[in-house]
């Protein structure tokens, strides 16, 4: 069977759902009619966009009538929003209740949908009102947008370059490691400390020792002692170099707790790669979108007394003594940038979007115990609002110098 992306219309009765779904099938796939209600169940087609592949439209009812009809169209409607992958919702700037659209953004928003909103023009002056329509849904200046006629066959090659371009793929994979290959060593600097959960690796542990396994490349884990070798601890370099030179073929990369930067960044030979669990994982669950974390962190030239940094971690594991985002990373922002305030979101909760401008800065985890779907939702957040965003292992790097963020990335690069 065919895998297929799943893209919904959505929106009130005669908004030109159907007229748009013709639009992209370039047939009368949907009865149009001027008649309120026309689409009284969900209509499914299959075709092939280029670029995309195979895909399921469904052109829903308006389920904006108060009566029973109406319920079960609402039903139906609520079904096909949490089957599909991506959300159209068509919405006709002339109309002045928008609550079935507001109803819609907020499901969609909590089943964590993409969504693009397409304003459908019945006159051209209904262009003038898309403004008003964006203060009273003050959600769906978080989503991009099309402004079209749906009747207008010419509009097509836009609506498509719209959705190539905006939409990810339920279906489009990642590399964990593009980097590893056959044969080589690759060393996974693990520092347990009290945080550390007895009996298993954490999560990008285990994931980075898997892959390279799979790849037909051997996997070698070293415990750092960190509260040593920050002490100036000989005997612990020692045994470091001792370990590195034990190799017959030199390593061909090291993967390291982001919070171990401060001495793996000196002790990591010049011709061995280096990077971060952090950074693995922040590139894989956002299917590859490391070059927005690693721009974000120029925002830290830019801050001024009294602005707001945001440190978002995914997880709600048990925080004591040093804890990367509560105490390592606020303590380093402090010497960094004395002025600032630091404020915390922990777990799959996020920051409400509407109360998201005050930061300057969002420091995100590498996102492990989230999906790629809840992190792609908070980036869109992110962009809507023009807020930088960067990450853990990035900002650990970032605080020792340009040279060591540069080489931490620069794995990432081929």
């Amino acid at each position: 069977m065919t895998e297929r992306d799943i893209i919904g219309i959505f929106g009130k009765m005669n908004s030109g759902k159907s007229s748009l779904m013709n639009l992209l099938t370039q047939q009368e796939t949907s009865i149009v009619d001027s008649t309120p209600g026309t689409t009284a169940d969900t209509k499914i087609t299959l075709t092939e966009i280029h670029g995309l592949g195979p895909v399921k439209l469904m052109d829903t009812a308006g389920f904006d009538e108060q009566n029973v009809l109406g319920l079960k169209k609402l039903k139906k409607t609520i079904a096909a929003l949490k089957e599909c992958d991506l959300v159209l919702l068509v919405i006709d700037p002339a109309t002045f209740d928008y609550e079935t659209d507001k109803f819609i953004l907020e499901q969609a928003r909590s089943l964590e949908k993409q969504v693009i909103v397409v304003y459908n023009l019945f006159r051209s002056t209904d262009k003038n009102r898309i403004d008003k329509v964006e203060e009273v849904l003050a959600r769906s200046r978080f989503y991009h947008r099309i402004v079209l006629s749906a009747i207008d066959i010419n509009y097509r090659q836009r609506l498509l370059e719209v959705i190539l371009a905006n939409y990810i793929p339920k279906n489009a994979t990642i590399d964990l490691m593009p980097f590893v290959e056959k044969g080589e060593f690759y060393i996974l600097n693990i520092p347990m400390d009290e945080e550390t959960p007895p009996g298993r690796y954490l999560r990008p542990q285990a994931m980075a020792e898997e892959y390279i396994t799979r790849k037909w490349a051997f996997p070698v884990s070293y415990r750092m002692n960190l509260a040593k070798a920050r002490a100036g601890d000989p005997s612990e370099k020692e045994r470091w170099y001792t370990f590195i030179n034990s190799f017959t073929r030199k390593p061909k990369a090291i993967i390291t707790d982001s919070q171990a930067m401060d001495i793996i960044k000196d002790w990591v030979p010049d011709d061995m790669a280096l990077t971060t669990f952090s950074i693995m994982m922040i590139n894989y669950m956002s299917r590859g979108r490391l070059n927005e974390f690693v721009s974000g962190i120029r925002a830290l030239k830019s801050l001024t007394a009294g602005d707001h940094i945001l440190i978002a971690e995914a997880c709600n594991h048990s925080r004591i003594r040093e804890d990367i985002g509560t105490v390592q990373i606020p303590n380093l922002l402090k010497n960094f940038y004395p002025d600032v305030i630091v404020d915390y979101t922990f777990g799959r909760e996020f920051v409400d979007d509407l109360d998201m401008k005050k930061y300057k800065l969002v420091i995100h985890c590498g996102g492990c115990m989230i999906s790629n779907q809840r992190m792609a939702a908070r980036l869109r957040d992110l962009n809507a609002t023009g807020i930088p965003v960067t990450n853990y292992g990035i900002f650990l790097s970032y605080v020792h110098g340009e040279k060591v963020l540069d080489r931490v990335i620069k794995p990432w690069e081929k």
